[in-house]
């Protein structure tokens, strides 16, 4: 049997996370030291409901043309959205690839985030194409691949999701620069998807397994926090024990029938749902049938992990300042300030980069402050973390804080992105119908759905965006509670004072982007 060892299998990040010893041996190609497992303990949290015991579910797991399945609806989809933006009607409500996009996608994938968290990565048909193309297959298990195969360089991989965000806050930027979300010309939602697709096909041929999904898709980090609220666990280790004596790591390096995880995340180590993205393969590969697919309580990828990463946290706050930069774009003294720095920086239009990457910066900067307060109020000699280390260092305190508070509120971000969302569904989603009638000759703009809404009153659809943030932060509110009072404790006491003190700031941030939305006024 070919045994591959395909992959650079990273978890270290900024944040001097734990690294996964398979993971390096299996990166080095070293023998794997038994004892630095050790760290690895069983208070790791409870993964919940195992699916794969049920024989049916096990069964469509070990079938590999269950992912294509997964896919092929979804690609199909996408290669239209292409074609017709291109080629078909001018008019947005009346062209499928900018109707579908952006009157009812976005908004399916936050839900799908918020319900099952990584689900749309396993259906994803970026990545399913790239995928494809290097596997030079659609699901049967190959012994090579096409393209160069090169690993991500560590001190790249070690950014994590900053570098997803990266490229996110980046598509962001030309989408707003170009209109395309607006929706503005069919055309332009066509060339941004077909840009996405060709840059994922590059990275495919250019580097191993999924190395542009786990590092640079511009929807990794968001799918990956905010999905930590959602359901799904993920695939784990049944037994670690039987993972950490385990001598083949076929989850990691793929064996005769499966290939090796695509995103580097070693089953027996994972405790969150942040790096699953559902492959199945290490379900297929394991010789000791000892990986299930897992499902848990809602939030539980936010409360339970043990092993915080800075790039998640840091990842949070820069997505908020992203989000609470769009809603600030729609008020009248933010456009005004935009223009100013327009006519002051020769830039052509709309939104200038300083404005656009300096508020973003700001709004993080606010975030990490409010850890720093935290620093200032309770760190010092009566800080006592949860492994018992003292933090004395200025560095350490402020991650201790900074990590928990970050984690706490992604239900706020993941409240505030759906919100964001919500007028261009509620206003616009019957344009879906019209325009899937109008390729075939029936969907016109005379049509009574053409000028449908769900919600026709700006007081109905604030009402709901509001409703969805208060949610969003009643959610928040719970999970920094949980989180402070586990994972910051004051030696003589006070838990009680920094949960309050947690809670609050997660209620701060989430009335702060209530308030914004009464203020926009149910601009889209």
């Amino acid at each position: 049997m070919e045994v591959k060892t395909e992959g650079q299998v990273v978890t270290k990040s900024p944040s001097r996370h734990l690294v996964d010893p398979i993971a390096v041996a299996i990166r080095t190609r070293q023998p794997q030291d038994p004892s630095a497992t050790g760290h690895f303990a069983s208070t790791d949290p409870n993964p919940g409901m195992d699916l794969a015991r049920i024989p049916l579910v096990a069964r469509l797991l070990r079938d590999r043309r269950l992912q294509f399945f997964m896919i092929l609806p979804n690609q199909i989809i996408f290669w239209l959205v292409i074609g017709i933006g291109l080629l078909g009607a001018v008019d947005p409500g009346l062209n499928f690839a900018t109707a579908i996009t952006w009157y009812l996608w976005f908004c399916l994938v936050f839900v799908m985030m918020v319900v099952v968290g990584r689900a749309w990565c396993a259906m994803c048909p970026f990545g399913g194409f790239g995928e494809w193309v290097q596997r030079h297959t659609f699901w049967k298990r190959t012994s090579s691949n096409i393209g160069l195969g090169l690993k991500m360089p560590e001190k790249v991989a070690q950014y994590g999701f900053l570098l997803s965000v990266g490229t996110f806050l980046v598509l962001t930027w030309i989408e707003e620069y170009f209109n395309i979300a607006g929706p503005g010309n069919p055309a332009s939602t066509s060339f941004m998807v077909l840009g996405i697709v060709s840059s994922a096909l590059v990275f495919f041929l250019v580097f191993e397994r999924r190395t542009f999904c786990r590092y640079l898709c511009p929807l990794s980090a968001l799918v990956g926090t905010v999905g930590a609220m959602g359901s799904v666990a993920g695939f784990r280790t049944r037994d670690r024990d039987v993972c950490l004596s385990c001598q083949t790591k076929n989850c990691m390096r793929g064996g005769e029938d499966a290939y090796g995880c695509a995103w580097y995340t070693w089953p027996g180590s994972s405790d969150s749902n942040l790096s699953c993205g559902l492959c199945t393969e290490c379900y297929k590969a394991c010789p000791s049938d000892n990986i299930g697919l897992f499902v848990q309580k809602p939030m539980t990828s936010v409360v339970a992990p043990l092993r915080r990463r800075a790039d998640v946290a840091w990842s949070v706050a820069v997505l908020f300042g992203l989000v609470v930069y769009q809603q600030l774009n729609a008020l009248s003294p933010f456009a005004s300030l935009d223009n100013w720095l327009n006519v002051h920086t020769h830039f052509p239009q709309y939104p200038n980069p300083l404005n656009y990457l300096g508020t973003i910066a700001a709004a993080a900067l606010v975030m990490a402050g409010a850890a720093w307060i935290f620093q200032k109020t309770y760190a010092g000699s009566n800080v006592v973390p949860r492994s018992g280390r003292n933090f004395n260092d200025r560095t350490s305190t402020f991650r201790f804080y900074f990590l928990p508070l970050m984690y706490g509120v992604i239900p706020v971000v993941g409240a505030d992105y759906f919100a964001r969302q919500l007028p261009k569904f509620f206003l616009h989603f019957p344009r879906v119908v019209v325009s899937i009638g109008h390729l075939f000759g029936a969907g016109t703009t005379s049509s009574s759905l053409y000028n449908a809404s769900l919600i026709a009153s700006t007081p109905g659809i604030i009402a709901v965006q509001v409703a969805v943030m208060m949610l969003g932060t009643a959610a928040a509110m719970w999970a920094s509670w949980k989180i402070a009072g586990r994972d910051m404790v004051l030696a003589g006491g006070g838990r009680r004072t920094v949960q309050i003190g947690a809670s609050t700031f997660a209620f701060a941030c989430g009335a702060a982007a209530a308030g914004l939305y009464v203020l926009m006024n149910a601009a889209s």
